[in-house]
């Protein structure tokens, strides 16, 4: 057999494993049910906090993402090595340690301050956003600094001869070749902020009608063994996030020239 087919195989092989689980789950739902349950209160409160606080967090990430992908690909300076290292811990860590770490920090004397002073996360609506920006601002960094590594520095050396000013440059030249980088990590960003589940549960809890997201809504179904509730919302979340990911991938695709 020649490797070619082993690989088609494999491949196919895969995506077996997934769309049978995801197909497995229709036997669950009545199909008169499905709009009953999508349309329910709790349902409706669960998706709107999930794509409002997805939205704000994202906006966060990026905003903190592009500067912080500027300076790690186009300087050098102290403990710049060590910085792009503790931004991939996002990656490599669970997101139930990331949300059990900003509960202990709350915890300290810094962070009673902050919550009884300047603003409360724990248990909150703005826990969940926090939760939300932790696990996906290095993600965001990391799909930005690929895209810019990409984007030749010298646009920017001939912007500045000229008289432009690092900002200018950076606004003029960089940053419009750099609009397909920032779309994907926003839609990146905002299907992972979509779907996290261990960071916010840890931080801000499931409280039905008040901290409840999509995520949250499918563990406590699930606990309580309503499983149809369950189907419904993984079957919008998958939705969801195959949607977002194939606008990404769209974005990302180079032409291919023979």
């Amino acid at each position: 057999m020649k490797f070619k087919h082993i690989s088609i195989a494999a491949a196919i092989s895969l995506f077996l494993i997934y769309f049978i689980l995801i197909f497995s789950m229709f036997s669950f739902v009545k199909p008169g049910h499905f709009f009953e349950i999508l349309t329910s209160k709790r349902v409706l409160f669960s998706l709107k906090l999930s794509f409002i606080t997805a939205m704000i967090s994202t906006i966060f990430s990026i905003s903190i993402a592009i500067p912080t992908a500027y300076a790690l690909s186009r300087y050098k300076f102290p403990g710049s090595q060590f910085v792009d290292l503790i931004l991939e811990l996002p990656l490599v860590i669970s997101p139930v340690a990331l949300g059990a770490a900003l509960l202990i920090f709350f915890n300290t004397s810094a962070g009673n301050f902050i919550q009884n002073n300047i603003m409360s996360f724990v248990y909150d609506v703005k826990g969940i956003i926090l939760a939300q920006f932790i696990t996906t601002a290095g993600l965001a960094t990391r799909i930005i600094k690929a895209a810019m590594e990409e984007i030749s520095p010298r646009y920017e050396k001939v912007a500045r001869c000229l008289g432009a000013s690092g900002i200018q440059s950076f606004r003029t030249i960089t940053l419009p070749m750099l609009r397909k980088g920032i779309i994907s990590a926003m839609i990146i960003s905002f299907a992972k902020s979509l779907g996290e589940f261990g960071a916010t549960v840890t931080l801000a809890g499931a409280m039905p009608g008040k901290t409840e997201t999509i995520s949250t809504a499918i563990y406590t179904k699930l606990a309580s063994a309503h499983l149809e509730e369950t189907v419904v919302l993984i079957l919008i979340l998958i939705s969801s996030g195959i949607t977002f990911i194939f606008l990404a991938q769209l974005l990302s695709r180079k032409k291919k020239y023979d």
